[in-house]
């Protein structure tokens, strides 16, 4: 046998398998950098395994953040930042879509949502519109009561984000509002979307961090550097150190660890996933970690009424009197028919694949 010709045969098949490997590798990055190129917009997030919930530490922790439980998910790309204006607007002129606090109000549906035998309104205020913020004149006791700073206003939408008479002009790299799950939905069927699961959202927020209570860290000191969020006396006094009001323009802030934008403050975000009270517990229980997709159905004891999706990341309310919701932790239930003057959303999708 000739084992000089055996060695040639063996070394031209390893040099035939390595340049077979670096072709392959060749084509996954030019895969890659066509998909990137195709996202404008968003980045990349590498998926992985994490603690999802209450940070160890965090006093603010409420009970249906806890317990943590260890989850995994797999990659996939997210908007840099909320959706604007300008974005919705070229998804309302290419498909003439109708907002829900844009349309009339329908008695019959509103009702399945409150306890039976609830009297009708007054016809004069079953009219199109959304739910903005006013300031209260003193100090409030009862910082449960979300009444005393929530007020129905009829022309209140979109494009009239303070109520009949507004515009969003000048306003175009500012966060859309005024958007409920429903609207959310429809433009992430139009752009080839969806909206993050609860679980993704967590995890792309924290931006590499792990057991952290803010994405930055632990620390408060700089809030007004990295959030916008109520600073003063909530509702009464906004001392606005962070430099607004109501929203700020997007990119306005410094990114997380994943290169994402007002991930914690300024509007909250619409994710996918039902709400419901018990879920953390189930999930810890029976070891759900896998791209967890939420509950089955919604739960919430303190709202029977209403089936409740789950929205993220705080806005420009959030309080440490009362929530501090830009812990990345931090959750929200809330009527997926309901529009507010601080809920907006983000966009994730799938790496696409042959």
């Amino acid at each position: 046998m000739n084992f000089t010709k055996t060695k040639e045969s063996q070394l031209a098949i390893f040099l035939l398998i390595l340049l077979f490997c670096q072709s392959c590798k060749k084509s996954e990055q030019i895969k890659t950098e066509e998909q990137i190129s195709q996202t404008p917009g968003m980045v990349w997030i590498p998926g992985g395994i994490y603690d999802m919930g209450a940070s160890d530490g965090d006093r603010m922790a409420l009970p249906h953040e806890k317990p943590k439980h260890t989850v995994k998910v797999d990659g996939f790309y997210m908007d840099q930042t909320e959706v604007t204006n300008a974005q919705f607007s070229k998804f309302i002129e290419a498909t003439k879509y109708i907002t829900t606090a844009e349309r009339p109000v329908d008695w019959d549906l509103i009702k399945q949502q409150l306890p039976p035998g609830t009297p009708k309104p007054h016809d004069s205020l079953l009219l199109p519109g959304s739910l903005l913020f006013k300031k209260t004149k003193e100090s409030v006791p009862n910082l449960y009561d979300f009444s005393q700073w929530w007020r129905w206003t009829t022309g209140a939408n979109w494009k009239q984000p303070e109520g009949k008479g507004s515009s969003i002009d000048g306003k175009d790299n500012h966060p859309v509002v005024h958007v409920s799950y429903e609207d959310a939905m429809a433009y992430c069927n139009w752009a080839g979307r969806r909206l993050p699961t609860e679980a993704e959202w967590e995890f792309a927020a924290r931006g590499g961090k792990q057991d952290k209570i803010y994405f930055w860290g632990d620390l408060t000191d700089k809030l007004s550097s990295y959030v916008n969020s109520w600073e003063g006396e909530f509702p009464v006094d906004n001392t606005q150190a962070d430099g607004f009001e109501k929203s700020a323009p997007v990119k306005t802030y410094p990114p997380n660890g994943y290169g994402l934008y007002e991930i914690s403050g300024n509007v909250w975000e619409w994710t996918s996933d039902w709400y419901s009270s018990q879920y953390y517990q189930y999930c810890k229980e029976n070891s759900i970690t896998n791209n967890p997709k939420g509950p089955k159905e919604a739960f919430n004891p303190n709202n029977p009424y209403v089936d409740e999706r789950v929205i993220r990341g705080g806005s420009f309310l959030c309080n440490a009197s009362y929530c501090a919701s830009y812990r990345v932790s931090s959750r929200m239930a809330t009527d997926p028919n309901t529009s507010l003057e601080h809920l907006g959303f983000r966009t994730v999708m799938d790496l696409k694949t042959e």
